[in-house]
């Protein structure tokens, strides 16, 4: 007996025998349970199915009705709500956050409460919410502690003369108009034991904070990270809340107090506190920054010294009387300036704070926020007047500070924009003072729908000032388009790092035994609106090198480009048209990959398609992540202005024996292709001409043929063109039109198996 049976033989022989023991103690306790149930009197247990599913039906309402499980009902809703609203919103060029806020409020009374009042008191009970509201708070204490990560004080320090005017100037001009707004509602709005001065001033911080995450994701999509504008504003909305949440700080301080006489000890006992945090708590963390600079050696003991420090921090500003959110920005502050420690940190923060915690405080917001309250015209007038003072107090600061230090026309109005942009920081300064009590209800309201009608008009005023400016920055295109005649500018984008060097020597290949110089912009594109800006310049590091390394080898100069983007089609079509590029060279995705994960992804999606979504004719991109080839290739050619070359990767190395298919008389212009890269590999070429002898056109072709044959020794017109997959047998490179791709792509999908690396070209 062979060992394999011996191991099958005990393996049934132990489970029977202890099964079977167990089915005797089992049935012997169950004799003893029906004895003691009828010594005590106790009714018997289900004795039928109909008494067991009423036994189940009541055990399962009972556990509906726990706190845990309402809670956990709760957050199912909350977060596919928020997530859908995210999604719609990314979708109209919004940040996704905004979506998620307004999802808050949906679920409130002011929407879910007013159309749906028995969902919404079942699912959002007085008594439930007090677990949502302490989850929301601690994941704002995370939420805080990575926007203090974040901020750069190095940065900070270096731009500080550049952009501390333009910062406090869009601080203590919409403070004012806080204040002055504040002046004029105090008496028919604040409640009687409300003191003026704490009033007066949670209005007028509310109107003077920016949303620093939201900016910094706007700067990113637009591509303005490195730009002499996005660093501007980086650094100055950085300034900006600083110096808000320290103002933030005393506000608290006083309010709590209720007048500055009593708020002398919180605000002597706190500059105590950060002299500690500055001064000795963080040089002890610059060195275990140095130290713990990588994963492997960044441990849970290291990762819970950390968090030691956050909730200690929280902690002490919570008693202090200045709230846990400010010491939870110190703690991030405060964290070593190494920026792989931070990333790192930030890795194990941010996802959880943001994906599951944030969107339970827009909700906890939503609850409070009853727009029903607005309910005369008096009051919807006061809303009207408050956002147009906060837009006036910080649009104007920012845009005439900018353009008092020497910033153009045009970036000191997009600089009034983006300082202009407010969103989750607001609503952390409204749900204080509210939960203070100084804010009464309608005041709430009325500040949170201007938090959200200036942060929904940012992205539509920066792109009304870029329309306003285009001409002037198509003129200074055209300029320098003219600058550089004789020069051949092609924009290489690239998906994954390693496809980036092989792309980069197919261009080499293709383009460089032309005559005009040749000069390679290398774009890469992170999709996704929620990318933190710490973890861009990795991802920039990991995605470029590859391609520089061949860059470096090859001994060509090429223009590496990194931006984020919602929509890279999109966004690519708009790089290439702005800027006069003559050559687009993009890779095909993973639809014609032929890697082994690839190719399985594809089966997968192609199965699921066929069996599930066909059967309702959903389109395919509902399923896959990212338009197929064609689809890809339509939008590149139907908008981009120059030539577009899609480039198939089979394991390419060189060009050395070339196959092109020709087609028809519109596929002559491959021949000029064929002969740029001839002169680069001295390779072989040979030709296919899938023309019928009647085709339009065809003396033309045969004539073209010829001369390109005579002319180039190692090419020949294959006397086949019927396209088999053994006609690609010996070949490692393919060039082929757009047009005849489509056709053979529909028609000959068998042939394709064995095509080697393949760039398909339009005019």
């Amino acid at each position: 007996m062979s060992k394999g049976i011996k191991n099958l033989v005990f393996y049934l022989l132990m489970i029977a025998l202890f099964g079977l023991l167990i089915y005797l103690i089992v049935r012997q306790g169950e004799f003893r349970q029906s004895e003691r149930l009828e010594f005590m009197g106790t009714p018997a247990v289900p004795s039928n199915l109909s008494e067991g599913f009423e036994a189940f039906r009541q055990l399962f309402l009972q556990e509906t009705g726990l706190p845990i499980a309402i809670l956990l009902l709760q957050i199912i809703a909350i977060l596919l709500i928020c997530r859908l609203f995210g999604w719609l919103f990314k979708k109209m060029g919004q940040p996704t956050v905004m979506g998620e806020i307004l999802a808050g409020i949906v679920l409130g009374p002011s929407v879910l409460g007013y159309f749906a009042p028995e969902i919404s008191e079942f699912l959002f009970r007085e008594e439930s919410l007090t677990n949502i509201n302490i989850l929301s708070q601690f994941g704002l204490i995370l939420f805080m502690f990575a926007i203090g990560m974040e901020l750069d004080l190095g940065d900070v320090r270096k731009k500080l003369k550049q952009t501390i005017l333009i910062s406090h100037a869009g601080i203590i001009v919409p403070f004012f108009f806080g204040i002055l707004t504040a002046y004029f509602v105090y008496d028919r709005y604040a409640a009687q034991s409300t003191p003026f001065l704490s009033f007066a001033l949670f209005i007028g911080i509310s109107m003077s904070i920016t949303a620093f995450p939201v900016l910094a994701r706007i700067i990113q999509e637009r591509g303005l990270t490195k730009s002499h504008l996005g660093t501007l504003a980086i650094a100055s909305a950085a300034n900006d809340n600083i110096t808000a949440w320290c103002l933030l700080a005393v506000v608290i301080a006083i309010a709590q107090a209720g007048s500055m006489l009593s708020a002398v000890f919180s605000i002597l006992f706190s500059g105590i506190y950060l002299l500690v945090m500055f001064f000795f708590i963080r040089p002890i963390l610059r060195v275990v920054g140095h130290i713990y600079d990588n994963k492997e050696v960044i441990d849970k003991g290291m990762v819970a010294l950390m968090f030691l420090i956050l909730i200690t921090s929280s902690y002490f500003t919570q008693i202090l009387g200045l709230h846990a959110l400010f010491g939870a920005f110190i703690a991030g502050m405060i964290m070593p300036e190494n920026m792989k420690f931070r990333k790192i940190l930030t890795e194990k923060v941010e996802d959880v704070s943001l994906a599951l915690f944030l969107p339970l405080f827009f909700v906890s917001t939503g609850l409070r926020t009853e727009i029903n309250l607005l309910n005369t015209p008096e009051l919807w007038g006061m809303c009207g007047i408050i956002i147009l003072a906060a837009v006036a107090g910080k649009f104007g600061g920012a845009f005439f500070s900018s353009r008092f230090v020497g910033e153009s026309w045009e970036n000191s109005l997009y600089m009034g924009a983006l300082m202009n942009t407010r969103g989750l920081m607001e609503l952390i300064v409204l749900t204080i003072g509210y939960e203070m009590n100084i804010l009464p209800p309608p005041i709430f309201v009325i500040l949170v729908l201007m938090t959200l009608a200036t942060a929904f008009m940012t992205a539509p005023l920066i792109t009304f000032i870029h329309f306003c400016f285009r001409a002037h920055n198509k003129l200074q295109n055209e300029k320098m388009r003219l600058q550089t005649t004789g020069v051949f500018r092609m924009l290489l984008s690239f998906g994954r790092a390693s496809n980036g060097q092989i792309m980069l020597d197919v261009a080499h290949q293709m383009f460089a035994g032309q005559t005009n110089e040749l000069q390679i912009t290398a774009l890469h594109l992170t999709v996704g609106a929620d990318v933190n800006p710490l973890h861009t310049d990795n991802f920039e590091e990991v995605s470029f090198g590859p391609i520089l390394y061949g860059a470096r080898k090859l001994g060509i100069p090429i223009k590496p480009r990194y931006e984020i983007s919602n929509d890279a089609g999109m966004d690519i079509v708009r790089i290439v048209n702005e800027e006069k590029f003559d050559f687009l060279l993009v890779g095909s995705g993973i639809s014609l990959s032929d890697q082994p994960s690839d190719v399985a992804a594809n089966r997968f999606r192609t199965f699921f398609y066929n069996r599930y979504l066909r059967v309702i004719k959903a389109p395919e991109s509902w399923f896959y992540p990212g338009a197929l080839l064609k689809d890809k290739t339509e939008v590149f050619i139907e908008n981009v202005s120059c030539a577009v070359g899609i480039f198939v990767n089979r394991n390419f190395l060189k060009a050395t024996n070339v196959i092109l298919i020709i087609a028809s008389a519109d596929d002559l212009f491959l021949l000029t292709y064929a002969q740029t890269l001839w002169k680069s590999t001295q390779g072989n070429i040979s030709f296919v001409n899938k023309t019928s002898a009647a085709a339009p056109g065809i003396e033309d072709i045969r004539i073209a043929l010829n001369h390109f044959t005579a002319t180039i020794k190692q090419s020949v017109v294959l006397p086949n063109n019927d396209l088999t997959p053994e006609l690609f047998d010996g070949y490692n490179f393919m060039l082929i039109s757009y047009h005849t791709w489509n056709d053979v792509s529909e028609h000959r999908k068998e042939a394709l198996q064995r095509m080697p690396s393949t760039l398909i070209l339009n005019k």
